[in-house]
């Protein structure tokens, strides 16, 4: 938004706006908001350290992170870091001379209809929110503490109902805060100096799922992990917001989710090892489908062995291939199939004439 009024360039190197960073006249405000600054992360662990129970400014991480050596040389490596979300939330505050949430309030919050958004860096959540939690092991749950003031600006402090995260991912879609071009450049895939790519672009996760262009991304804070996919294609958004730190629900039910809203037609050989997975749930086998060894592999007692336990387990939520290659002369494939509280793995060999070779079910570890 900056960049579009002229107030800065995303190629404008960090020094220009913040005095004494360690490489401040090479690194970019691009690199800075792709994770390829080189920048150390000053909050990678998941949970809260005993110096963030105290308040702390963003000046002081800067000092603190943004001031020692870099991990790598600007552009050469892809490493996720909050200390660059609390660069670019004081080059906004620079810029413009106001506190950053100011202008996220002014110019996105308010013009989107957001009214539930909460600086959570200023303030606990209310009674009426939900409690945050964490647990030791596989102990009870407990009450997660609240960082210090000033640890969560820029880069966690956003807190707000599934609602209006919502209306966020509806102007991603219909592009209405930003410029065409704006929008072309946060969802491209920032590539390395080496060519490689990243899956990321400005501040999102860049991603294909299942042929459909997916924008992404997660947050944690203490007691709370959160995840967010865009199909800006699709016109499709989901939302999770989860209470405990530490955990993958989130971006497991993201996962689940996105394919059931999509409704993406199943490739032909998932639509194959599901109708196959179905018959064998009723203790039947096509042959004509089966190679010579794999139809021997499937005996009376096989037979009865898949029946028995996967009868029980019904229609499975997700039915999807993972992997793909080629092997011993013929195409590998690695499907996941998930249920509530149960996942399983089914591989398979295929010979090119379309024989199968095999069709082994195992949990997933």
């Amino acid at each position: 938004m900056l960049q579009e009024e002229g107030k800065l360039s995303l190629d404008d190197t960090v020094g220009k706006y913040i005095p004494g960073l360690t490489e401040g006249n090479k690194v970019t405000i691009r690199q800075i908001l792709s994770h390829t600054s080189g920048y150390q992360d000053y909050w990678p662990e998941d949970y809260v350290m005993t110096p963030m129970l105290k308040p702390e400014s963003a000046q002081q991480i800067i000092d603190a992170w943004a001031k020692k050596p870099l991990d790598f040389e600007p552009g050469t490596q892809w490493q996720y870091s909050n200390t660059n979300f609390v660069i670019a939330g004081r080059i906004v505050e620079t810029i413009t001379g106001a506190p950053l949430m100011d202008m996220l309030v002014t110019r996105i919050f308010r013009p989107l209809g957001m009214k539930s958004v909460w600086n959570s860096d200023e303030a606990k959540l209310t009674s009426v929110d939900a409690s945050a939690y964490y647990r030791h092991a596989l102990g009870p749950l407990r009450v997660a503490p609240k960082e210090g003031r000033g640890w969560m600006f820029a880069a966690g402090e956003l807190a707000m109902t599934a609602h209006d995260l919502a209306l966020w991912d509806e102007s991603l879609i219909a592009e209405t805060i930003l410029k065409p071009e704006s929008y072309k450049q946060m969802f491209t895939e920032v590539k390395l100096k080496d060519g490689k790519g990243t899956h990321y672009g400005l501040g999102v996760e860049v991603r294909d799922r299942d042929g459909h262009r997916s924008i992404e991304h997660g947050g944690e804070v203490s007691g709370f992990v959160s995840d967010n996919e865009v199909l800006v294609d699709d016109g499709v958004a989901v939302v999770v917001l989860t209470n405990q730190d530490a955990v993958g629900a989130a971006s497991v039910i993201t996962g689940l989710a996105a394919p059931a809203i999509l409704n993406a037609p199943l490739a032909a050989p998932e639509q194959q090892a599901i109708d196959i997975y179905h018959g064998l749930q009723l203790g039947r086998i096509d042959r004509t489908l089966l190679a010579p060894n794999l139809s021997d592999y499937f005996t009376p007692e096989a037979l009865s062995d898949f029946q028995s336990s996967l009868a029980p387990l019904g229609e499975p939520l997700s039915f999807h291939q993972t992997r793909t290659e080629l092997r011993g002369g013929m195409t590998f494939r690695s499907f996941r199939i998930v249920y509530p509280g149960k996942r399983l793995t089914l591989t398979t060999y295929t010979y090119p004439d379309g024989k199968l070779e095999q069709y082994l079910i195992a949990p997933a570890e």
